[in-house]
């Protein structure tokens, strides 16, 4: 398989008309490097090349191995596992099967410029405009889509929406948002749930959560955590007079959040002991009571009620898997708290960006400095600017501490 590099390298062919000329010259930038040196420590198999992690070998070998482990006769005994290999191995098939279909892509534009250098024909000319034009963008998309680092960037995004102080003016501001990630959402063929919402008193909302399901979307949407300000002349002053509102934004990854408590029986040590009690022909003939040591996690737990060993053994099995129910409960909790303190350090000083609609239309990044002057372009959902230029700056920030 080539490398990427050469995936943006077409034999140019004079003459190029203009169009096909600075497709060409993009597809010769410079694209990260498939098998750069492994500086990450995310995943075994992604690596860190000019802000993004894109490993294809690396890539196909891990998933020959996970499909391997995956055809094995004992692959589902470990249903925790399994369902962890089963995603691990659909992320990778995400990367190789992109890259897979864009270089099929590419060669057959290779191919019909050389047939239009021996043989130009306007009409075909045309159409490979378009296509060149076409691999600009799905390239564009995968150059972005290797910028997704995290650990949690593939999963769906939980998006909390809340009006700041303001009242009427706030609750329209916070709507507003919340009708751009929608907009932004089904551009992409993302789905979107409310999964709660608190209208205004007279307009908008107090407060909303979307749960917005698809490839990477919580990825794509990190980089709207943070406050978003909002400077208009307020449709609610009769005085029409240019008022400043503020909503908070916290996106979340979605998380499994159905506990499956699996125990295996090589993970047990099981100790008998005859029971205690207050006497009776049979306490101290048998062993019938049960002590139960959960060696990965070291709970222990411990019936000795019944008369029957087997039953005391049942019961026993209850209370640990209560026990480890309510451990993952806690780690959830723990998750969930951690991420919370980050929310509270979003702070109206915290501005992520600012949506100017009067005297002038300019909405202004604060982190990035990237400045669009299409309001309503990105108010009906065309945030992707503003999310790439964060990722690549996220990206070269990486860069430089590793």
């Amino acid at each position: 398989m080539p490398a990427p590099a050469v995936l943006l390298t077409f034999v140019s062919r004079a003459p190029l008309s203009g169009p096909r000329r600075a497709a060409f010259r993009f597809l010769n930038h410079p694209w990260p490097n498939p098998n750069a040196p492994d500086r990450s420590s995310l995943t075994k198999t992604a690596s860190r090349s000019f802000g993004g992690t894109f490993d294809l070998d690396r890539k196909r070998a891990a998933l020959s191995a996970l499909e391997a482990e995956m055809a094995g006769a004992d692959f589902w005994s470990n249903q925790d596992r399994a369902k962890a290999v089963v995603q691990e191995i659909k992320g990778l098939k995400g990367w190789t099967e992109s890259f897979d279909k864009l270089w099929s892509r590419v060669q057959g534009a290779i191919e019909m410029d050389s047939l239009l250098a021996a043989d130009p024909d306007a009409e075909m000319i045309a159409e490979l405009d378009r296509e060149v034009s076409a691999i600009h963008d799905e390239t564009d998309a995968f150059k972005l889509k290797s910028l997704l680092q995290g650990p949690d960037d593939g999963r769906d995004a939980q998006v909390e929406i809340a009006a700041g102080a303001g009242g009427t003016e706030a609750q329209d501001w916070a709507m507003m948002l919340m009708r751009m990630y929608t907009r932004w959402a089904e551009r992409r063929g993302y789905t979107v749930d409310v999964v709660d919402m608190s209208e205004g008193e007279e307009a908008g909302i107090k407060g909303a959560v979307l749960e917005i399901k698809g490839a990477y979307s919580y990825g794509f949407l990190r980089p709207e955590t943070g406050i978003h300000r909002l400077v208009r002349i307020s449709p609610f002053d009769s005085q029409a007079r240019r008022h400043t509102s503020f909503a908070s934004v916290f996106v979340y990854p979605v998380v499994d959040t159905d506990i499956n408590i699996e125990i295996r029986d090589e993970d047990i040590r099981m100790d008998v002991f005859r029971a205690s009690g207050a006497g009776g022909q049979h306490v101290n003939k048998t062993s019938s009571a049960v002590r139960l040591t959960h060696i990965p996690t070291g709970i222990v737990v411990s019936c000795q009620q019944e008369r029957s060993q087997g039953k005391n053994r049942a019961t026993a099995m209850k209370q640990l898997k209560n026990k480890l129910y309510q451990r993952e409960l806690e780690k959830q909790a723990a998750l969930k708290a951690k991420m919370d303190a980050n929310k509270q350090d979003v702070s109206f000083g915290s501005q992520a960006r600012s949506y100017v609609f009067q005297p002038y239309t300019m909405v202004n990044d604060h982190r990035t400095e990237l400045k669009v002057t299409d309001v309503q372009k990105v108010m009906d959902g065309g945030i992707d600017p503003f999310i790439e230029a964060y990722l690549k700056q996220q990206g070269s920030v990486s860069m430089g501490a590793a």
